[in-house]
């Protein structure tokens, strides 16, 4: 089967959250089960330094744009996934963030940006190019490809489309005027299409229009069909419910494996678990606090928002701080929360370590030397570390929601009787709940190592590699080929 997998980032190009780490490995999944998957991404300055052998491969002329635009071909990665780039240097030629500017806030021309994205890569799988390579299927992904399938769907022998939703609460909302600046075409203007409450959705036209739509986890598909999760389109994903489903992220099981990671200071197994201890020791050391093998050290990593359960991790730090455990942060986003977890770390500079940004290496190091890994998101559709955690033994506690609901098996009397626990689960989003939940893995720490071990040794031998999700897309591709959606 011949895939173009369609993403606004990628890694190791350039990544602002797990949708880059899915494009970085699901194509090399399917590669290896021998389809022909290519990567698409915008011609960022990142993706254009760091792609490999990148050529120039064709103009094309599209609509709104006064000058043709460059189709760069390469390859990306140590897997050398075959990539095309798009490289427009008036929408894409600037630093950092793919989609902020330097103040944090959205690009203002972002609508036409990944419109000419979208119309790109529209007019490669319908072969206005003359390329000899076209794609059985396109695989979209998020509000910046929400386009592709509304460009497409009045063609014939157009490829098959999958939409995948990565986080529904990011929709490319824009107004009419936007629409009408943009050139689209005038029936994409309806409720069936792209309208939504008088607004142009991006992420409402790659749901409605694609042959098949999916989510990142089973639960997630659930959760979005409702009011509380659906951000207004819980009725149009009922609707099309038939062609919707959820396929649980995998990981890549070659970057992330404690036994060969080249960014942690000593290789380990669930057979040869206790070579973590060194692990934590040189975290310790690194953030600055007292090495201790039997503290209990709690880590997090991830962006600083409301939506990832910050909030409650400041509310229960003082009980983690009382026990006597410590706790080191990676991460950015909210500026009152970043102030916030810089001034207890220097006031509390034995049990809290932060570092604002983010670091790879680091966040590696903390996979590998934590004993827990807090995850108390609001939402969360997938989620990847509560994953990473569990391949490095690390026990995560994480809300019931999403993928987290899907990944995590909470330790109660019937678990532990079975085997079958692998963290701590909790319901409600509060500070009590959290607590409850942080205050029983202290308590079970506490208990018997030997216990503690076996926990986090039944975490290792967890499978979240990508080959099962893999086989899961091919399922949906092929559907989408022999049954369009529309």
């Amino acid at each position: 089967m011949k895939i173009l997998f369609a993403s606004s980032e990628a890694t190791p190009l350039i990544k602002t959250g797990g949708l880059a780490d899915v494009a970085g490995s699901l194509p090399v999944a399917l590669n290896h089960l021998d389809h022909d998957c290519r990567l698409i991404l915008p011609g960022y300055p990142d993706v254009l330094k760091k792609a490999n052998d990148l050529q120039h491969l064709a103009h094309v002329e599209i609509e709104q744009e006064p000058t043709p635009v460059n189709l760069l071909q390469g390859s990306c990665g140590p897997h050398n996934v075959p990539l095309y780039v798009v490289d427009a240097p008036h929408w894409f030629d600037r630093p950092g963030n793919p989609y902020l500017s330097p103040e944090g806030l959205n690009w203002p021309d972002n609508a036409e940006r990944f419109t000419l994205f979208c119309r790109v890569v529209a007019a490669f799988v319908m072969n206005r190019m003359g390329l000899d390579w076209q794609p059985d299927v396109i695989h979209a992904n998020d509000w910046q490809t929400g386009l592709i399938a509304p460009l497409l769907s009045g063609e014939e022998k157009r490829p098959a489309t999958l939409f995948t939703i990565h986080n529904l609460a990011y929709q490319g909302l824009f107004d009419q005027a936007t629409f009408m600046r943009l050139g689209l075409p005038d029936h994409l203007w309806s409720y069936t299409a792209l309208e939504f409450h008088n607004q142009l959705s991006f992420i409402k036209g790659g749901i409605a229009l694609s042959d098949r739509v999916n989510t990142v986890s089973p639960t997630y598909a659930e959760e979005i069909k409702t009011a509380e999760f659906g951000y207004g389109l819980e009725g149009l994903l009922i609707h099309r419910e038939n062609h919707f489903s959820g396929v649980l992220n995998g990981i890549d099981y070659h970057e992330w494996d404690p036994q060969h990671d080249k960014h942690i200071a000593a290789a380990f197994s669930a057979e040869s678990f206790r070579k973590k201890q060194q692990n934590k020791l040189a975290l310790q050391r690194e953030y600055g606090l007292p090495e201790d093998a039997h503290i209990q050290l709690f880590g997090y990593i991830g962006r600083l928002v409301d939506q990832k359960g910050v909030d409650l991790i400041l509310q229960v730090l003082p009980g983690i701080m009382d026990s006597g455990s410590q706790l080191v942060m990676l991460g950015s986003g909210d500026k009152d929360l970043e102030h916030s977890l810089e001034k207890i770390s220097n006031r509390y500079h034995s049990r809290v370590g932060v570092f604002i940004g983010y670091d790879e290496g680091l966040s590696h190091r903390i996979e590998a030397g934590c004993d827990c890994f807090l995850m108390p998101s609001r939402f969360e559709p997938c989620g990847l570390n509560q994953m990473f955690s569990l391949r490095y033994g690390t026990v995560p506690i994480v809300r019931r929601t999403g993928g987290l609901a899907d990944t995590v098996v909470d330790v109660d009397p019937t678990s532990l009787a079975n085997g079958t626990a692998t963290g701590f689960v909790f319901d409600n989003t509060d500070g009590s709940s959290l607590w409850g939940a942080v205050e029983h893995a202290i308590n079970f720490y506490r208990r018997s190592s030997t216990d503690w071990e076996i926990l986090a040794r039944t975490g290792m031998q967890q499978d979240f590699s990508w080959e099962a999700s893999a086989q899961h897309y091919l399922e949906l591709y092929q559907t989408a080929i022999d049954e369009p959606g529309l």
